[in-house]
């Protein structure tokens, strides 16, 4: 098993020194997934719905991408990292929405927290503005898909 990088000899929580990383080209893809009762899959089927927020797929993309941005605003001990290109990717397939997030950096440290946030604060958003519709709209299976350009490569199977 390997030892956990944010803590320190004592134990105590620390951020990991990347000053000695070499900045390098760094990809993540992580994806997550929600299930929607039938009727409101229906509602989907010719594309965008419009509520009085603004279409949800767009608002849902344009809050993934803020959300990938302010990553290290939200999760303690993240390191601050410039974003070079952030795609938000939206597929329907029966009663599941997949929502994908490509997340791409020329830094000194990976970005597959800003993946992963990047697809739940998108996911999150699709559930607020669907949740006068059903509270049955279930989140789930976010996970890390792919990361490369650091010193460990990842691909889901």
């Amino acid at each position: 098993m390997k030892d956990l990088t944010h803590l320190n000899e004592s134990g105590i929580a620390n951020m990991v020194d990347v000053s000695d990383k070499l900045k390098t080209k760094r990809i993540a893809i992580a994806e997550c997934k929600l299930s929607f009762p039938a009727d409101i899959s229906l509602v989907f089927e010719n594309g965008d719905i419009m509520t009085k927020k603004g279409g949800v797929i767009q608002t849902a993309t344009i809050a993934g991408i803020m959300g990938a941005k302010n990553t290290s605003n939200l999760i303690p001990l993240c390191h601050q990292i410039p974003l070079d290109n952030c795609d938000i990717d939206m597929q329907f397939d029966d009663n599941t929405l997949t929502i994908s997030c490509k997340v791409t950096t020329t830094s000194k440290t990976g970005v597959e927290m800003e993946a992963l946030t990047g697809c739940t604060i998108a996911a999150l958003t699709v559930y607020d503005m669907c949740k006068a519709m059903s509270h049955e709209i279930l989140i789930q299976q976010t996970r890390l898909i792919h990361k490369s350009g650091g010193k460990s490569e990842y691909n889901a199977q």
